[in-house]
């Protein structure tokens, strides 16, 4: 398990699906797009669209551009 980055601040945050342990899958605040005050991520930086990431709960991070999101 990788520590938290340096950078993390829980005042930045972001709700996305985190591709490393998926643990919001049967969470009805998150099925339905609302700011769940558990599975909410770590928004390191953005660059744009393009955010970096990094889940607290299993600490993965991970880099997605947000314009692809349907």
């Amino acid at each position: 398990m990788l520590p938290i980055d340096p950078q993390a601040d829980r005042a930045r945050r972001a709700w996305l699906a985190c591709p490393g342990c998926d643990d919001a899958r049967d969470c009805g605040v998150c099925a339905d797009r609302r700011n769940c005050p558990t599975h909410w991520r770590y928004l390191l930086r953005n660059e744009g669209p393009r955010v970096h990431l990094q889940c607290p709960g299993c600490t993965h991070l991970w880099t997605v551009d947000t314009r692809a999101r349907g």
